[in-house]
């Protein structure tokens, strides 16, 4: 029954699909009754739906295998579906969630940076909207356990967290994003953020920038707002609770300083060169993409799947590398890296000086 719901709502809300769209579903064959639904729920819609399966094991192999020529190869499959197609659905859930634990960074960087100008194609494709992207998880007992859960407990995380206990999660979807679209309203009208909490302290701009009302459209399940701040203006230091995971590697106790927007300095408990790598893959990695403040307060507990993390309400993330062009930003990166800081202790957000947002809690009334 709850497969059925989100389906229903992925088609119906999350996409809208409607008659003759080109529709890809890609997932892992796990993730098939879902796949099978979700489907349905487009044939229903008149849209032309096609399933793409993963299977495992073949990244890794040509992530740990490949020459540079092969690393560097972008299939016309993908060109075409990033380019042409109406709506692409991701949905994860694989057998093992540290796939990619032994590939050289270097392999997995090279295999990213070619397909930066392809990805910045298609996120400019949706912020024209043109095309819509959306992202969700099919519970598998991998990610259960990465979650610390059994199967059954992890389920119903991951439904409950999307609303499909409630009769219509729809309509509750409708209001997440009318309480949302307030909070970011207010937020367009400030000109500077101040984050403080536990060893952090970063001030940003974010004159001129959108915020984005992050309500189930192109994540599932949601809850957040974010925007890009200016590219020259993150000044500070930030301290991030929890382990940061790129690529299958966990990095734990980030801290980042930054100057006139770069990072100038760097350090991890666990796993420091792997994220130095990283914010020198390429020029635009070592700047801020993202600003967000998680606001799903169905989500209270890291599961080390980014997906929920990000949402966890009374949470900020920051994610240095690309930004999104529909909040007005222009850093560009194949590097997209969320990382979260919990400020449900010792939290506070300032906007143009102004106390707006306490322990994990906007001090506003919208």
């Amino acid at each position: 029954m709850r497969v059925k719901k989100l389906a229903n709502l992925l088609v119906n809300y999350s996409f809208q699909l409607k008659k003759g769209d080109k529709f890809l579903i890609e997932a892992s064959d796990l993730a098939l009754p879902l796949v099978k639904e979700v489907y349905r729920e487009a044939l229903k819609a008149g849209a032309n739906p096609e399933v793409h399966v993963t299977l495992p094991g073949f990244k890794e192999m040509l992530l740990k295998n490949g020459d540079r020529e092969q690393l560097e190869y972008i299939s016309p499959i993908d060109t075409a579906i990033l380019s042409d197609y109406d709506a692409l659905l991701t949905i994860w859930g694989d057998y093992n969630t540290r796939e990619l634990t032994g590939v050289d960074p270097m392999n997995i960087a090279c295999h990213r940076a070619v397909r930066k100008d392809l990805r910045m194609k298609f996120f400019k494709r949706i912020a024209e909207g043109k095309a819509k992207w959306c992202g969700t998880q099919f519970p598998t007992h991998s990610d259960a356990q990465e979650a610390g859960m059994s199967l059954e407990e992890y389920e119903d995380f991951v439904y409950n967290a999307g609303l499909m206990h409630e009769d219509n999660p729809t309509e509750k979807w409708k209001a997440v994003s009318e309480q949302q679209e307030k909070i970011c309203s207010f937020l367009n009208t400030k000109k500077k953020i101040q984050i403080v909490s536990l060893d952090t302290d970063l001030t940003l701009c974010v004159e001129g920038r959108k915020w984005i009302n992050c309500d189930g459209k192109e994540n599932f399940p949601d809850g957040e707002v974010f925007t890009t701040p200016i590219r020259d203006s993150v000044n500070g230091s930030i301290r991030f609770t929890f382990p940061a995971i790129y690529s299958s590697r966990e990095v734990e106790d980030v801290r980042l300083t930054f100057e006139n927007g770069k990072v100038v300095k760097a350090s991890a408990a666990k796993g420091e060169d792997f994220l130095l790598s990283v914010l020198d893959t390429d020029e635009g990695a070592r700047y801020v993409g993202e600003i967000a403040i998680g606001t799903n307060y169905g989500i209270q507990r890291f599961t080390k799947n980014i997906l929920f993390d990000e949402k966890i309400g009374g949470t900020i993330h920051l994610a240095v590398g690309s930004g999104m062009e529909e909040t007005g930003g222009t850093n560009e990166s194949s590097v997209h890296w969320d990382m979260i800081c919990d400020m449900r202790e010792h939290g506070k957000i300032y906007a143009d000086d102004e106390l707006i947002y306490e322990k994990g809690q906007f001090l506003i009334n919208f």
